[in-house]
């Protein structure tokens, strides 16, 4: 293989490795929002599922004792879902019933995940940075020099799958409306509480997911602060890609190859190394002053409603 041809596949599996979480994450966001909650607790929410995966597996592997246990990282990826799922009720329960700031109350999610690991990583490994390895990782599948972890092809896969719930299910047209009238569609039978509980623990389930990946599928250990802003830039592709499933894709996709663009650049001396390392965020920065004020969100989000 030729150098050209080598730095392009490694520059495409990166893109892919870089996009699986930010889309995971968008997605997630994507049916809070639709449903009229805004989320911005997706980079808390990042934070602890990645924890809770790479926790989850070492705990397990520690009782287990050693040897080859192909389903624990499994375990771990159930297990960061629900806490996802958990920490997002959290934000609905304050949102929607006791109807509170959606943006002061997603920041304390925030804010929480920026302390709370540590927490956890002093008390089963008595330092406040870091997990100690997993050996059951997520098993990377495909052909030889063309393999990725599972959770990849997840979040691909889950693109049609949420084209075809929101816009061609009942269901969906259920979330929709609340996210849109939710007058209109409380005098048409819809629950909009439930249904907005609905969409943001979906979004916390998504980007649980996305955390696993980032700690048992992308690495082999919890980092703190590793998931780097990706939850801010998820947002930012939510916007972007204007809350729908395949401008989400798109957008992430242009995300990812930033991110893997800088991470193929490091070491260069095409640019130096503090812009490579900010490119990301600038793309990021720029993809929003170009584009925020030609998306428009859903009617309702950020609007608690009351019966």
């Amino acid at each position: 293989m030729s150098l050209d041809a080598a730095f392009l596949t490694a520059l495409l599996l990166s893109t892919l490795r870089q996009t699986a979480p930010l889309l995971l994450t968008a997605l997630g966001g994507m049916f809070s929002e639709r449903s009229g909650v805004v989320n911005i607790a997706l980079e808390g929410i990042l934070l602890f599922g990645a924890l809770t995966a790479a926790v989850v597996v070492e705990r397990l592997e520690a009782a287990l004792g050693p040897g080859p246990h192909p389903w624990l990282p499994w375990v771990g990826v159930l297990a960061a879902m629900g806490v996802g799922g958990l920490v997002a009720f959290v934000h609905a329960l304050v949102s929607i019933k006791y109807r509170a700031d959606q943006i002061i109350s997603a920041t304390a999610i925030n804010l929480l995940a920026l302390g709370a690991p540590s927490l956890v990583l002093t008390y089963f490994y008595g330092n406040a940075t870091s997990s100690k390895e997993v050996a059951n990782r997520l098993p990377l599948w495909g052909p030889e020099g063309f393999q990725l972890s599972p959770l990849v092809y997840v979040a691909f896969l889950l693109v049609p799958l949420t084209w075809w719930v929101p816009f061609k299910t009942p269901f969906g047209l259920r979330l929709r409306a609340v996210g849109e009238h939710p007058e209109a569609a409380d005098t048409l039978g819809v629950n909009v509480h439930r249904m907005r509980y609905v969409g943001v623990v979906l979004s916390g389930i998504l980007t649980g997911l996305a955390g696993a990946y980032l700690s048992i599928g992308f690495l082999n250990q919890f980092v703190r602060g590793m998931s780097a802003g990706m939850g801010f830039i998820a947002l930012a592709a939510l916007i972007f890609g204007k809350w729908h499933p395949v401008g989400i894709l798109f957008s992430t996709l242009l995300f990812g190859f930033a991110s893997a663009l800088a991470i193929q650049l490091q070491g260069s001396e095409i640019l130096p190394a503090v812009l490579v390392q900010a490119f990301p965020y600038v793309v990021t920065v720029l993809v929003l002053a170009g584009f925020i004020g030609k998306s428009r969100p859903p009617a309702a989000v950020g609007k608690p409603y009351e019966k």
